[in-house]
């Protein structure tokens, strides 16, 4: 299949991205590449897939012209383009498309909630509007754990209540499920939420604790460690969510499908809690470093724990994420020390 895969200069769209390449897939590649945490990271993520310019000069060059091989080809757009977004959808022929650019991070949220208009509103009515326009049978698009906001029940079910976000970034995510809901209402095509729990692994984002922490640990500086330690987080390697979201992507059911099966949301979880201080632990000893621990109060717009139930994924793709904590935390050390040259301790 021809698949648009938007962010894949980011930490999910690029494992995505070479999966389906790896798969056989002919992928067309979207980022706007800005600055919100270092872009020398996404040029060497795109260098993987077999873009050679890693500076940011001789790439805007290149961009130019696009990029194009035997099956890949990246283009540097912003998703909020709408006229750009328009045009790349009718000439580029697609069958697939999954969304997976977007502004990141709840913390983030609360400084500059501007950008999470213009990418993850603006920007995701125009995928809409491009996947209505040009005849694509199926949206596959990242919401998030986020959405679940103030719920007490765990672990949490793709059915359960989420009216009641505490960040901007998660009314963002609520506000795609309610718009691609829409959009398949009206417009009879397919989509399918995924809402992510904790992703971590190589090459992921410097803002998440994975890296914040194993970054501090190895320099001798303190870690900040929010509520306290009391908090728990259902961490779910990389490779486990590239895996569900290609066998979604690859769905053959797709065409045909019945008014009741277009709109789709799953949780993509470990389906399991791992508490904070034992994550921090298993982090430790991997490095064999005892982490400087500096307690904090909890953040604005975090939520205490997050733990998926999977049912549904089980049921429709007979998949669930297994990847192991200490399997998960030992690649990201040895990608982490390889890629910014740490010699082991």
């Amino acid at each position: 299949m021809k698949i648009l895969v938007t962010g894949a200069a980011g930490f999910i769209g690029f494992h995505v991205a070479k999966k389906l390449l790896k798969k056989g897939h002919i992928v067309l590649g979207l980022d706007n590449i800005n600055d919100y945490y270092d872009v020398n990271l996404k040029f060497n993520r795109l260098k993987q897939l077999g873009i050679e310019p890693s500076d940011a000069e001789s790439f805007n060059k290149f961009c130019e012209s696009g990029i194009y091989d035997d099956r890949f080809r990246f283009i540097r757009l912003d998703l909020a383009d709408r006229e750009a977004i328009a045009k790349l959808f009718k000439e580029e022929k697609l069958e697939v498309v999954c969304n997976l650019g977007a502004q990141a991070g709840v913390r983030y949220s609360l400084q500059n909630p501007q950008a999470y208009i213009d990418s993850n509103i603006v920007g995701f009515l125009n995928i809409l509007e491009g996947c209505r326009n040009n005849n694509i049978k199926h949206l596959v698009y990242a919401s998030s754990s986020s959405v679940y906001g103030l719920n007490k029940k765990i672990p949490f079910e793709v059915s359960d209540n989420v009216d009641h976000p505490i960040s901007l970034y998660a009314a963002s995510k609520k506000s795609n499920e309610l718009m691609a809901h829409t959009y398949s209402h009206l417009y009879n095509f397919k989509t399918t939420g995924l809402r992510f729990f904790t992703v971590y692994g190589p090459w992921g984002r410097p803002d998440m604790a994975m890296f914040l922490f194993t970054k501090a640990i190895l320099s001798g500086e303190p870690i900040k460690v929010f509520n306290h330690g009391n908090m728990e987080r259902d961490f779910t390697y990389i490779d486990d969510i590239v895996e569900g979201v290609v066998r979604i992507i690859e769905d053959k059911h797709t065409e045909n499908c019945s008014p009741a099966n277009l709109y789709k949301v799953y949780n993509i979880g470990n389906n399991n809690s791992v508490k904070l201080l034992d994550f921090i632990e298993t982090i430790e000893e991997e490095l064999q470093i005892k982490a400087q621990k500096k307690m904090m109060q909890m953040q604005p717009g975090d939520v205490e724990k997050t733990w998926a139930n999977v049912d549904a994924l089980i049921k429709d793709y007979a998949y669930s994420p297994s990847t192991p904590i200490k399997e998960g935390v030992k690649a990201f050390i040895n990608w982490y020390k390889s890629y910014y040259n740490q010699k082991p301790v």
